[in-house]
């Protein structure tokens, strides 16, 4: 169990009153005449977010009234309860009444606590949840398990994940759910795979192709792809400074993909999961490719390279090209690609793509259900003349420089033949820290998904 949450027991947890302007009367009359004169003194309003503690005699903590929207109110942040967590004194915490979702409101709670501490002590908090006995601590647990290691993984500096790192992360979970882990480098990984080991030629830290598989071969297949470029300099065509200060999370689709398989193989489900990662660190040497060379992919469709800094595409077509093969019921591919999503979108809202409508929609309801926000975006046909090459079938990036997220997928598609395909531009990033999601690292669409899968192979 996390060590955030705690059953029930001897210990007294103190209570935290969910409020809002249409229950504070009713709550102003649980916590007492103590209670409510300390209240008024402090002119506490129940407004999103105001927190007061209510003091015992002896000083201590007698209770909590943290603000939330009302009920009916345009917006609702059914994951601002993870304030709490940075906000309270050290103890042991219960939910006094319901908040807007008690499930989302521990999960949040639990995930507030997140703090990376590899390189330095980090600081303690001791702050804990009884787990409402409605909910099923199992399953927080195990969704906490996967977005923290989704975190820490897109956390660690780039010395300390290349791509050998993120095949021993792919191993450690392996061994951790009893899956298969497969290896392609070297000279197999250049005749097999020719734009992963492309991108990965200009660095010392060698590439790889990482393919997992757990379940049963009878089961439906789901397999995950992930975009590992432990990091991006954007080779040759050179990324700025600024571009290049963040680029250890640009294999934050691999760390998702990761996460939601540790969700996946925890729980059971019934399904034959394949994780195929490319692990590559775009480099720049005397070995790095080039602008307008010509690789003939996996596929056997050749691309022309019309920019060395569009690399995720190439090592995720290679990829998605060995997924296809097999015809899975369900593909799903996870990138951190470019910065037109970010621009279309912001950070909070991953896009996705796909052409299964019906897919999209379960998506769609799932993500909202899980407050892991997501939005379709088109597979708008008339800009795949945007990759048009007059050496190769097809450029890595479009001309005309629009619609940067959409002619990206397009590309992807172009080695996809399996129709319930999902395509997911992420950020991977908390630019700001915001309930539950403190700054920093950010697992994105995982827990949408693993609802969406649970849904369909209970």
């Amino acid at each position: 169990m996390h060590p955030v949450f705690a059953s029930a027991g001897k210990t007294q947890a103190t209570p935290i009153w969910f409020v809002h302007v249409g229950n504070f009367d009713s709550v102003c009359k649980d916590i007492g005449e103590r209670g409510r004169t300390f209240v008024a003194a402090a002119g506490f309003e129940p407004k999103a977010s105001r927190l007061v503690l209510l003091p015992a005699k002896d000083g201590t903590v007698d209770g909590v009234l943290f603000g939330l929207e009302a009920p009916g109110a345009p917006e609702i942040d059914r994951f601002r309860p993870g304030q709490l967590s940075g906000l309270l004194p050290p103890g042991l915490y219960r939910f006094a009444n319901a908040p807007h979702d008690a499930r989302l409101a521990a999960l949040a709670f639990a995930l507030g606590t997140y703090q990376f501490g590899r390189y330095r002590k980090a600081e303690s908090r001791d702050v804990r949840l009884v787990i409402p006995s409605s909910l099923d601590g199992g399953e927080l647990n195990r969704i906490v398990e996967g977005v923290t290691l989704c975190r820490d993984l897109i956390n660690t500096p780039s010395n300390d994940m290349g791509p050998a790192e993120l095949e021993a992360a792919a191993r450690s979970l392996a061994k951790q759910h009893g899956a298969k882990v497969r290896i392609t480098s070297g000279i197999a990984l250049a005749k097999h795979f020719p734009l992963v080991h492309a991108v990965g030629a200009g660095s010392a830290r060698a590439p790889r192709l990482i393919d997992m598989t757990w379940g049963r071969i009878r089961d439906p297949k789901i397999t995950l792809v992930g975009k590992g470029v432990c990091f991006d300099t954007g080779g040759l065509d050179i990324k700025p400074d600024a571009g290049m200060l963040n680029m250890k999370k640009d294999m934050g689709g691999a760390a998702t993909a990761l996460a939601l398989a540790h969700m996946i193989m925890t729980r059971g489900l019934k399904v034959r999961l394949r994780v195929v990662i490319p692990a590559v660190e775009n480099s720049i040497s005397g070995t790095s490719f080039r602008p307008r060379d010509v690789y003939v992919s996996r596929k056997g469709i050749s691309v022309e390279i019309g920019n060395t800094d569009a690399e995720g595409r190439l090592t995720l077509a290679d990829a998605l090209a060995l997924a296809d093969e097999e015809r899975p019921a369900l593909m799903i591919d996870f990138a951190t690609l470019t910065g037109a999503a970010r621009v279309a979108l912001g950070p909070e809202v991953a896009p996705f793509f796909t052409d299964d409508d019906a897919l999209a929609d379960e998506l769609a309801r799932a993500g909202a259900a899980e407050s892991d926000p997501l939005w379709r975006m088109p597979l708008w046909r008339p800009y795949e003349t945007m990759l048009d090459s007059k050496v190769a079938d097809l450029n890595n990036v479009a001309t005309g420089g629009h619609g940067g997220a959409i002619t990206a997928a397009l590309f992807l598609r172009r080695f996809v033949t399996t129709k319930s395909w999902l395509h997911f531009d992420i950020f991977a990033w908390t630019p700001t820290a915001k309930p539950g999601r403190p700054e920093g690292a950010e697992c994105q669409v995982a827990r949408a998904l693993y609802a969406l899968l649970c849904d369909r192979y209970p």
